[in-house]
């Protein structure tokens, strides 16, 4: 079945195609979407608005993750929710379901044990300050100080 294509919307997606990760293009430049150029060398990237629609949506999706496998997470306070939700962006819900202790500790209002939890682990010894950081607001419930 055929059909006529009349906009530039249908004609960029048929000659392009839609593809959902990074690729490399024909001539070796990386491109995402339809033929969204995102390689520095001939001048690609995406604007500050795209940027912030993209870190809308991965919030909103890792956070729909963690508020299903864990319920209780959406009755967290902000500050301690958004250290689960930093978490999960950063090692996925998987990552995070594996700190079972650290997650029982919050789950039961003991903020220094889960702070305690989240040093103590390998994740902490890869990602140093932004462990630190998320620990202490896990501990204390307020926001970071950042430089």
């Amino acid at each position: 079945m055929s059909r006529k294509i009349d906009n530039i919307w249908d004609l960029l997606n048929f000659h392009e195609g839609r593809v959902k990760h990074a690729y490399q293009d024909s001539r070796g430049f990386w491109t995402i979407g339809v033929g969204h150029l995102i390689d520095k060398r001939p001048g690609g990237g995406i604007s500050d608005e795209m940027i912030d629609k993209l870190l809308d949506d991965d919030i909103k999706v890792h956070t729909a993750k963690l508020e299903k496998a864990l319920p209780w997470t959406a009755a967290l306070d902000p500050v301690r929710k958004a250290v689960l939700q930093d978490m999960t962006f950063n090692m996925g819900l998987r990552g995070v379901l594996e700190f079972k202790n650290t997650l029982a500790a919050v789950k039961a209002g003991d903020m220094a044990g889960a702070a305690q939890g989240m040093l103590k682990s390998k994740w902490a010894q890869q990602v140093g300050p932004r462990a630190q950081r998320l620990a202490g607001m896990m501990q204390s419930g307020e926001w970071p100080e950042i430089q």
